[in-house]
């Protein structure tokens, strides 16, 4: 009797083993996904790196965006089967138009590591936030979360939107635009806070996490084509089990655990951060290790935006998010436990 060829006995043994995870004889599925560049997109490249979704059979490739607000186009045309990225206006007027898009997993939540900042120039001139009336404010995008968080933060102050002037830029432009004083404040998030703050481009001023409410803030989510997802269920289900397993090393690495060097390590040789010190000497930006998305803070921008003319009609919360995905990672991994129990810092909890 012939013996049977190598790589059909490897795949008879990865079949007996594997409970879930793709054989590794099975064809690779490749998931597109568009990503706005922060600290936290690392869960993602640290979750590929350690083999988390090739367990799966499942091959991610990133794409870097500017800004979510601009994607959700690309999404709804499964030209990006996932977006990773702020909550903005086009996400709700996308579901108006019954675009196949909803949002699945929490990203960023409190506390954020955003500033509202000032030009180093304007530190003693502008100290309380109605100053800002007739000054120019950056965001990265009209509609975008950023501009949420500023009008937000305004209305604190008996101010709105209306009372400034927005301008859009991309955040890698940000220094350049302080340098030439086209800008007076901007909203920034990490890694671009701490580089404008040691750069000596410009100063902190407002954190929303002290002001803006509901707290804490989900301002940002992922986000899938909901038509993708039905003809690819089991793999959906499978891209967020691997990546809460990368979501919660994030966090362990958040509260000083074991992974967290090797996690700065991987943002600096991907280029998420050029600057280690940034890492050791400032917050990350937080997320959830159960990847729940506060439904309050959510429904909060939406009327927001609905308020501001930026998006039109309310929806209830069960046509804005599918907690299917993430209920089902939740359940095969288990309770999170926090491994460094001294940390006592707030968020990824």
């Amino acid at each position: 009797m012939p013996a049977f060829p190598r790589t059909l006995l490897a795949c008879v043994a990865v079949l007996s083993a594997a409970f879930s995870r793709a054989p590794a004889c099975a064809q690779e599925v490749t998931v597109k996904i568009g990503t706005v560049r922060s600290i936290s997109t690392v869960a993602i490249l640290w979750a590929a790196e350690q083999g988390y979704f090739k367990e799966f059979g499942i091959k991610v490739v990133n794409e870097n965006l500017d800004t979510a607000a601009n994607s959700i186009a690309l999404l709804a045309q499964n030209q990006l089967q996932i977006v990773e990225g702020g909550i903005s206006a086009g996400y709700f007027n996308a579901l108006e138009k019954n675009l196949p898009v909803t949002m699945v997993l929490d990203r960023v939540s409190s506390p954020l590591g955003h500033n509202l900042m000032l030009r180093p120039d304007l530190k003693d001139k502008i100290r309380k936030l109605r100053q800002l009336k007739g000054r120019t404010i950056a965001t990265n995008g009209h509609g975008a979360v950023s501009t949420y968080e500023v009008g937000k933060l305004l209305e604190t102050d008996g101010l709105t939107v209306n009372d400034v002037d927005i301008k859009v830029i991309p955040f890698t432009q940000y220094s350049v635009a302080f340098a030439n004083k086209a800008i007076d404040a901007v909203i920034v998030i990490p890694p671009f806070t701490a580089q404008l703050l040691d750069g000596g481009h410009a100063v902190a001023f407002k954190d929303p996490d002290d002001l803006v409410k509901p707290h804490p803030l989900t301002i940002a989510v992922s986000m899938i084509n909901t038509d993708w997802a039905k003809a690819n269920q089991q793999v959906v289900r499978n891209y967020y089990l691997a990546y809460l397993r990368g979501i919660r090393d994030y966090c362990q690495a958040y509260h000083g655990g074991a992974v967290r060097q090797a996690m700065i390590d991987l943002s600096i040789r991907t280029g998420t951060e050029t600057r280690p010190e940034l890492l050791h000497k400032y917050p990350w930006p937080a997320r959830s290790p159960n990847g729940g998305i506060n439904i309050a803070s959510m429904l909060d921008m939406q009327a927001w935006f609905v308020k501001s003319k930026m998006s039109s009609g309310e929806l209830p919360a069960a046509r804005l998010l599918d907690t299917s995905y993430v209920d089902y990672a939740v359940e095969k991994l288990g309770p999170w436990q926090l491994e460094n129990t001294q940390s006592k810092l707030a968020g990824c909890r």
